[in-house]
Order: structure tokens, then sequence, then C-alpha cells
């Protein structure tokens, strides 16, 4: 059994815009979500109903369609697969007026990077079913990209795209809750002293009609958590890369804020173990000090000698000090340093 060859929609792609108004060639180059693998669609050919219909794009990236049959769409824009289907009717229907919307989203798969808990790839999903339409919440647009990767003031910029949203609520649009940054920040657990929130930086896969390859934004994501500043908070789609900037220092500031929202949990445990007066796991509210931990564990025992702390770092190397305990060092000193989740505290 010979199966039939998929059309593929490359070579229209490129073509298609320039025979469009210039309006409708706009929504072409910034229309940000791309089609993949998962996705459903409802595809209405104008008083023709046996040739429309709901329709979902298949593992392998096609779309089967009546009388067209197999079609390569994974990569397109919703406006350029409405393009591109138009091109292909036109063989069986004679001026062919056709409708494209989603009605189902795949779930966005993202890698999380840089100075965040649990660095990885996650799996984000909402409410992925669509039922009515209703106006996106994104409205200016991104100026138009080329190939390779080009550094872009803000992804929030693109209509339909990226937008504002409550902190952690996700993006709805069409009835689809769509997860966001700080949703992406979130499942990876949080962020750490080191991390730099007023430098993220966001990495996305660009339209074929805009040239393809890949563009970036640069977001203060700070600005979200102590403004509540919703630009910042864009929107995700899938194969997103998001990366969180390492400060040299312990931004403890940031991370008290951050420790009064849902962004990181709202407790961390540490090990406090030799001679205080109730050794053992102690859960501490996050940004607190190795001093507060020791009076978690009851405080020292009358005799005691010296504090020795212990960090494994996810570099690999081992941040180990001795010294006097001081219960009057300032947070973030070398002897009373701010906790993470793991530390280590041995009393001598």
């Amino acid at each position: 059994v010979t199966a039939a060859p998929a059309v593929w929609a490359g070579d229209l792609v490129a073509q298609a815009p320039d025979a469009a108004p210039p309006a409708d060639r706009s929504r072409v180059v910034y229309d940000a979500y791309i089609l993949g693998p998962g996705d459903s669609l409802q595809i209405e050919l104008l008083d023709i109903p046996e040739l429309s219909g709901t329709f979902s794009i298949g593992p392998d990236g096609t779309l089967y369609l009546p009388r067209l049959r197999a079609l390569y769409v994974e990569g397109l824009t919703v406006e350029e697969l409405r393009y591109f289907l138009t091109e292909q009717f036109k063989a069986y229907v004679k001026k062919p007026e056709l409708y494209v919307r989603p009605v189902g989203y795949r779930p966005v798969r993202i890698y999380v990077g840089g100075e965040v808990k649990r660095p990885g790839y996650y799996t984000l999903s909402g409410s992925q079913e669509l039922t009515s339409l209703s106006t996106s919440a994104e409205s200016a647009q991104l100026s138009a990209g080329t190939a390779g990767v080009e550094t872009r003031p803000g992804l929030n910029q693109v209509p339909g795209g990226l937008g504002a949203s409550s902190a952690g609520g996700g993006i709805s649009t069409f009835g689809a809750v769509f997860p966001t940054v700080f949703d992406a920040i979130r499942t990876a657990q949080g962020i750490t002293p080191y991390s730099d929130l007023s430098q993220v930086q966001v990495t996305r896969k660009q339209a074929l009609s805009a040239g393809g390859g890949r563009i970036r934004a640069q977001l203060n994501f700070l600005s979200v958590i102590t403004e509540g500043e919703e630009s910042q908070n864009i929107r995700l789609f899938d194969g997103d890369v998001v990366s969180v900037a390492r400060s040299e220092v312990v931004l403890r500031e940031q991370l008290l804020k951050a420790g009064q929202t849902n962004l990181s949990p709202q407790f961390l445990q540490v090990f406090v173990s030799g001679r205080v007066t109730t050794p053992g796991a102690q859960t501490l509210p996050q940004g607190s000090s190795l001093n507060q931990a020791i009076v978690s564990a009851g405080g020292l025992k009358v005799l005691h000698g010296k504090v020795e702390f212990v960090r494994f770092t996810r570099e690999g190397e081992i941040d180990r000090r001795t010294f006097r305990y001081n219960p009057n060092a300032p947070s973030d000193d070398y002897r009373n340093p701010i906790l993470m989740a793991g530390d280590s505290i041995r009393v001598q």
C-alpha cells in the first residue's frame, strides 16, 4: 500500500502574502502562533459544508482534508494556512472563501533554564479547548524579523501571540488558558537567591513568512512582582526557551518580594545538627538566614564550638564555611548567609 504524498505548504507561504492586501499581509507576518501536531482547527469553506468541519493536525504534521487529502502544515501560522488552503481549493471551487480558526491547542512544551531552582523541559497546559470567539488581549505589533536570532524589545508586542495576564493565571484567549513566563518560572520551582529577574530572556521560533529562524525578547520580569507590570509577563508558545540571568551577589530584597507571591515555594527546608536544642530538618520562610535557622532549632547549647555551613551548588562545587557564631551578624554576611533549600548547618 502506497500512501498519497503530502503537499508541502512552504513554497506557497512565501508567495501568498505578496498577493494579499497590505492589512492581510501584516497579519501573516505578525501572527505568532505556529501550528503543530495536536492543534485542532475549524475550517469553513463558505456555502460548501461538505468540505468544511473540524480537523486535527496529526503527529507527522499533516492535516487531512476532504478532496485535498494529506497536507503538511506544521510550522505555519493560522493566516498562512488560510492562504495555502485557499490556493489548494481553487482546483475544486471557483473563488473559494475560506475561514480558519483554532478550536483546540496542543500543550505547550518549553525549556526553562538559567538561575531557577530546577531547570529543564516542562509541559504546561491549561483549559485547551475553545468554545467561543472573543477579542484577543494583545493589540500591539512586533516589527518583522529575518532569519536567525534577532533581539526584540519585547515579544509581548505580538498580536494574538503574547500579552499581559494576572501573575500566574495564564492568558485567556478565545476561552483557552495559555501559560506565561510566571507559570514557567513557578513550574521550575521558582528562583534562587542569585536569580536576576530584571534580566529574563525568551527565545521563540519565528513564522516562515517572516523569514523563519528565531526572535528573542529581553524582559524586566522583576517589575511583574514589584509593580504588577503585566506587559512583562508574556504568553508562551510551544518550543519557547525561558532563561533567567544569574547575579554575582545575593538579591535578598528580590527574594523576599518573590517569597510574598506564589512565584516560589513559600518555605524552604534546611538541616541543623550538632550542639543545638532541637536538631533536625527546619522549615523556614524564603529569604531566611543561618542565624534564623539556629533560632528555629532552639538556639545553641551552652557548650558549643564553631558553626560549619555546607552547601552543594548546581555546578558540582561545595561551599563550606567554618566560623564563630555571631548572633548580630547582618543577613548575607559571610557568617550569616541567606539560605537555600538543602543547606546543612552543624554546630561543633
